[in-house]
């Protein structure tokens, strides 16, 4: 089995060409909430990707003080 933690196209569904033809997508691969359910039980994708955007928010001015030392010309 193979698993693709995070899928940035999401809603639309995994098609990637690279896949096709090598696995038996239905049986041999999770992708996004079907991988994180599976090991966390139902929502724990959408308890994960929650607990990213709490943590993204709060830690913003950090974040961005810190890429501002890369961006100064």
């Amino acid at each position: 089995m193979i698993a693709i933690p995070y899928y940035s196209y999401e809603p639309e569904p995994y098609n990637r060409w690279t896949m096709r033809g090598m696995l038996d997508l239905e049986n041999e691969l999770k992708v996004a909430n079907e991988f994180w359910d599976f090991l966390g039980g139902a929502g724990a994708y959408a308890d994960l990707l929650d607990i990213f955007e709490r943590i993204g928010i709060e830690l913003r001015p950090e974040i961005d003080d810190y890429f501002l030392r890369y961006n100064r010309q």
